[in-house]
């Protein structure tokens, strides 16, 4: 496999080898990437270096991922919240940090290897590393997932993500000023100089459209409810900051920030990007009846978005643009918090 070439900028000077790398591939963790530069895959201006060796503006960095070996994916008693199970689907809240399935670097501790230990049956359709597998999320993205468990409703749900006819919402919190009823319609595809970033610059783009339907402003920043009509690869997340409001948080589309404000020194507690896929809303492949799963905002994205509302209060600002997050629940106000469409709620701990 060619390596991948990453530039050193003045965003990073200094930085460790090793966090560097994170920074930018956030889609790999620090562990695994130390574990490349141990056994040499991560080469700094063409030389093998120590994770902690500090890189410099112009630097080049070589990550060369070697190829996954092509075992089925085994079982693996991990930690998964199952919202609703039928004979033809399961519906998921994947946990921020876990990969969909296995790929390069990534052949345990995915959602397919957890789907494996706690649902019996699974599409074939997605091949034998994708099983029942019908989209994705970032690894750093939380939320809801529909599986299927058979090759039909695979193909029926697949259908409906292609016919966009699948109702998805997130929570985003977004640095700046953002009003609700805006509109991103912006073609993406790869970054034509950064490669690991997605952008409205590609020479090569696909039709890309995202929809700001809730927002709640909170000191320099917004609690986004975003609809995505289209699933394209980090859509939200190279939409809003094509248009100066990246997502909290999230290191490859300049949402952290050095120098924090004393209103927003809770965000350096943030571990990844502030994105939430909070509902799915999609016809059920038996009978294609609606159905619609939500799941509330996790504890680490709570836990900030309580302190900014806090340090509002404080000030004497209230929350400004109607809330998009319900206090504590994290979910919209005056919206159901229970699946829909006869769906029943569960959770399970692997």
């Amino acid at each position: 496999m060619d390596p991948e070439r990453l530039a050193v900028t003045d965003a990073h000077h200094g930085a460790r080898l090793d966090h560097f790398v994170t920074a930018v591939v956030p889609e790999r963790s620090r562990a695994q990437i130390q574990r490349l530069i141990r056994e040499g895959h991560v080469l700094l201006n063409a030389k093998t270096v120590r994770a902690s060796h500090a890189v410099r503006t112009g630097d080049v960095v070589d990550l060369r991922v070697p190829a996954a070996a092509p075992a089925a994916p085994a079982p693996e008693a991990l930690p998964l919240a199952i919202l609703h199970d039928d004979p033809d689907l399961v519906v998921v809240d994947k946990p921020a940090g876990m990969v969909v399935h296995p790929a390069a670097g990534h052949d345990r501790g995915t959602l397919v290897n957890a789907l494996l230990h706690h649902v019996t049956g699974l599409s074939g359709i997605g091949g034998e590393q994708r099983p029942g597998i019908v989209h994705r999320l970032d690894r750093g993205t939380s939320g809801v997932m529909v599986v299927a468990k058979h090759d039909a409703a695979h193909t029926e749900l697949s259908r409906q993500f292609a016919g966009r006819e699948v109702d998805k919402e997130y929570f985003g919190l977004a640095w700046g000023l953002l009003n609700a009823g805006r509109r991103i319609d912006a073609p993406l595809g790869r970054d034509p100089v950064h490669r690991q970033r997605i952008s409205t610059r590609a020479r090569r783009a696909r039709s890309a459209v995202t929809r700001i339907t809730g927002a709640e402003r909170l000191r320099g920043l917004t609690l986004a409810t975003v609809a995505i009509a289209t699933g394209r690869t980090h859509q939200i997340r190279a939409h809003l900051a094509s248009i100066g409001h990246p997502i909290a948080g999230d290191a490859l589309y300049g949402g952290v920030r050095r120098h924090l404000a004393a209103d927003h020194r809770v965000l350096a507690s943030l571990e990844r990007p502030f994105l939430h896929a909070w509902r799915l809303a999609f016809g059920h492949p038996r009978d294609g009846r609606r159905v619609e799963f939500e799941t509330p905002l996790p504890g680490d994205l709570q836990g900030v978005l309580d302190d900014l509302r806090g340090q509002m209060r404080a000030r004497g600002g209230g929350r400004q643009g109607g809330p998009p997050g319900g206090a504590g629940a994290g979910l919209p106000e005056g919206r159901g918090r229970r699946p829909h469409g006869g769906g029943n709620s569960r959770g399970r701990d692997g």
